[in-house]
């Protein structure tokens, strides 16, 4: 962390709330752009469920912050890099790292739909919008790419998905770009009362609200959750969470914290994956994951550890 380009221009104040954000490292790679990183990780998803490209009946694709062109499609884009000409692809996005839940919703709403539909790809590429990482005084972005397939059956169950939002924070975070060369692009919060005060406080009572719904409506308690997970942004963030929702998080997220900073809409389910690599999650466990983006939007998505021999 202490090596990243832009600590150097930090004052002491900037400087020291990025040392202390708990990230050591982070992933990054300038010579490939958001778009190649979804594509290396759709083709990971499919070899892992045992398809191919032309298995795909969908495609859906999280969009990326800043694109590499204005009106071309990153989204078909990617279609046509993977060979999945079979399938209906768009895009998702405008709710930052919650962009992940319409997707998601979507791929409910195509697999329910259609009966001839049986396998949907979510596919997503992170690098940051700004050629800075450090992004003050949130987190740090790394780069990466994920994505699942979505399946009626698979070793994860999707159980239930809440997210709520509140247009009056649509331009608290913003990069200024037009008439701007790339290397004048800076992420600016308009307001930091308003990011550290106002919304931590709608932050702490909204997810309060969302958990207590989610459990109510699927018959369950906080008893019943094995485990909860959140998206990375720092150990503040993580300490936050728990005082607000009266939990633990599962260690994985400090752990991928640590090692690979923030990923954007990919957080989530990278800590899912690793806590199951990890045995920190077992069959038949549930667990709650927890995603905030400052626009402000919040979700939570109820999932279930399920045979994990199986690849569809």
């Amino acid at each position: 962390m202490a090596e990243l380009p832009e600590t150097a221009g930090l004052g002491p104040a900037e400087r020291g709330v990025a040392l202390g954000l708990g990230i050591e490292r982070v992933r990054a790679d300038d010579s490939v752009d958001a778009v190649t990183l979804a594509e290396r990780a759709a083709r990971g998803a499919l070899a892992a469920a045992r398809l191919t490209p032309q298995d795909a009946d969908a495609l859906i694709v999280v969009e990326s912050r800043a694109p590499q062109t204005l009106l071309s499609s990153e989204a078909t884009r990617l279609q046509h890099l993977l060979g999945a000409d079979r399938a209906i692809t768009f895009s998702v996005g405008g709710l930052g790292c919650v962009s992940l839940t319409p997707a998601l919703l979507a791929a409910r709403g195509l697999l329910a739909a259609d009966p001839a539909t049986r396998h949907v790809l979510v596919a997503h590429g992170s690098k940051p919008a700004t050629p800075g990482r450090y992004r003050h005084p949130v987190t740090v972005n790394g780069d990466g790419g994920q994505a699942l397939v979505l399946s009626r059956t698979g070793p994860v169950r999707l159980l239930d998905i809440v997210q709520e939002t509140n247009g009056a924070y649509w331009d608290l975070f913003h990069v200024a770009f037009r008439d701007r060369p790339t290397a004048r692009w800076r992420e600016e919060c308009q307001d930091p009362a308003a990011y550290s005060f106002r919304l931590a406080i709608e932050t702490r009572n909204r997810l309060r609200a969302l958990l207590g719904g989610l459990l109510e409506r699927n018959g369950m308690c906080p008893g019943d959750i094995t485990g909860f997970i959140s998206q990375n942004l720092s150990v503040g963030s993580f300490g936050f969470t728990e005082e607000a929702l009266d939990v633990k998080l599962l260690p994985v997220c400090r752990e991928n914290l640590r090692e690979y900073g923030h990923l954007g809409p990919n957080d989530i389910f990278l800590n899912l994956y690793s806590a199951v690599e990890r045995k920190e999650l077992a069959v038949g466990d549930r667990a709650v994951l927890i995603n905030v983006s400052p626009v402000a939007a919040w979700s939570l998505l109820l999932v279930e550890i399920g045979d994990l021999e199986l690849t569809e």
